[in-house]
């Protein structure tokens, strides 16, 4: 086990709110049989960081900012070494001088939400960019859990044939969080039962699983007509996990349009015109200006008329949110159509829904709410990184998700900049 001395810079927030500063810290060191110490290349900021920053999540102590990072292992504890068995794979797998991606969050690996893919929810799940677990905003970060945590590149590329080496730094970076995010909004949206008619072409409830003995007579079932198979799913927000979801649509959906048969439509909704001129730039770049418009980028005002225009009045299948505010879940709401769903991503804070029992019995709208299992949905959002690279692979053009990658010096200005919408994804790296 290595053990590192000295201090490290670090973006450190300061409560109430809006209060930022690089200071010098230590560097954090083992703890536990199962920490890796990881020297940071890339620290993410993010939109959830703007919550701990405006004073929303009623933290009252300093901490080192952010959960996004990549970089490279320099220690490791003594649970890692090539005889460990019965436990995650990275135990025995894992080296220092390995490129790795940590999720944002801690996983273990073993306990039950992992085994089912609830990883997010691991009995031993914490957030990086707490006061208790410094964040990813620095040189160095303790990775808890680092075996159940962290993905390893070179053992993803030895062990799935995954050529990482032509993925760029600052798009691995997205695999932290944003992308799976992204991913985890169109799966909670597309799997779910209620979309499942439009999907496989029969009416419900024989579109879903039905216990045997039950009756399914073909007599119960009534003919879906061609219009019937059209999705039209909403995007509330197009910030960079917004485009992390419209894109992973456009994945999903163009492969079941060749598959199943299906016709889509996707609306994307902003107040931010530099927002919308983004997700623009990032379809046109995917499609070539190729093949029909699957995708209708407009302002909160247009978003009804569009979305009435688009359906026939009946509203969408299914919206994703992913703001994290009250008038955003107004906005589902009121274009999600009768039994429509709303896939939440969006981090809330303490204000209640804005429904009442009553508007969700009158609509039979189904709500899925919460924070992204980042490990399980890394494969897909893995598959994507790969093919989308014209996306997220540049920085600083037109259709680039990364806006600008600037230095610790600019910490102050680019929360500044990201809070008030200025700008878009800013990454840190800690060594200029």
């Amino acid at each position: 086990m290595t053990s590192l001395v000295g201090t490290q810079r670090a973006v450190r927030w300061y409560p109430p709110a809006y209060d930022i500063r690089v200071e010098d810290v230590p560097i954090p060191q083992i703890l536990e049989p199962d920490d890796a110490i990881v020297k940071i290349k890339l620290g993410g900021l993010c939109g959830s960081d703007l919550h701990i920053y405006r004073g929303h999540e009623d933290v009252d102590a300093v901490l080192t900012c952010g959960h996004e990072l990549i970089g490279e292992v320099v220690a490791l504890g003594s649970n890692f070494h090539p005889d460990a068995a019965g436990r995650p794979e990275l135990y025995s797998t894992l080296r220092v001088g390995d490129k790795v991606v940590s999720p944002f969050t801690v996983s273990c690996g073993e306990c039950h939400f992992c085994r089912v893919g609830f990883t997010c929810r691991c009995v031993h799940s914490c957030l990086f960019g707490i006061p208790t677990l410094p964040g990813g905003q620095a040189q160095y970060a303790r990775i808890p859990k680092a075996g159940g945590t962290l993905f390893s590149l070179r053992h993803l590329s030895e062990t799935h044939n995954v050529d990482v080496s032509r993925l760029s730094d600052s798009s691995l970076i997205l695999l932290a969080d944003i992308l799976p995010t992204g991913v985890f909004a169109a799966l909670q949206a597309l799997q779910h039962p209620k979309l499942s008619p439009m999907l496989i072409g029969c009416s419900y409830p024989n579109s879903t699983l039905i216990p045997k003995g039950h009756a399914t007579e073909e007599t119960n079932s009534i003919a879906l007509l061609a219009q019937d198979r059209v999705l039209t799913i909403a995007v509330i927000g197009l910030g960079p996990v917004g485009v992390c979801a419209a894109v992973s649509l456009l994945d999903m959906l163009s492969r079941l349009e060749a598959e199943n048969g299906i016709h889509f439509h996707i609306i994307g909704v902003d107040p931010v015109e530099s927002r919308r001129v983004k997700m623009e730039a990032v379809y046109s770049t995917i499609t070539r200006g190729q093949g029909p418009q699957q995708l209708t980028v407009t302002s909160i005002d247009g978003a009804k008329s569009l979305t009435n225009k688009l359906t026939n009045g009946a509203g969408c299948n299914a919206v994703l949110e992913v703001v994290g505010q009250s008038n955003a879940l107004t906005l589902s709401y009121e274009l999600v159509r009768p039994f429509g769903l709303i896939s939440s991503v969006g981090v809330h804070q303490e204000p209640p829904m804005p429904f009442t029992g009553r508007d969700l019995y009158d609509k039979n709208v189904s709500f899925d709410f919460g924070r992204c299992p980042v490990r399980a949905m890394f494969p897909i959002a893995l598959d994507i990184l790969l093919k989308r690279q014209d996306v997220f692979g540049g920085v600083g053009e037109p259709a680039s998700l990364i806006d600008r990658i600037v230095g610790f010096d600019r910490a102050v200005e680019s929360y500044e900049l990201f809070d008030k919408s200025r700008c878009g994804k800013i990454l840190f790296d800690p060594w200029i």
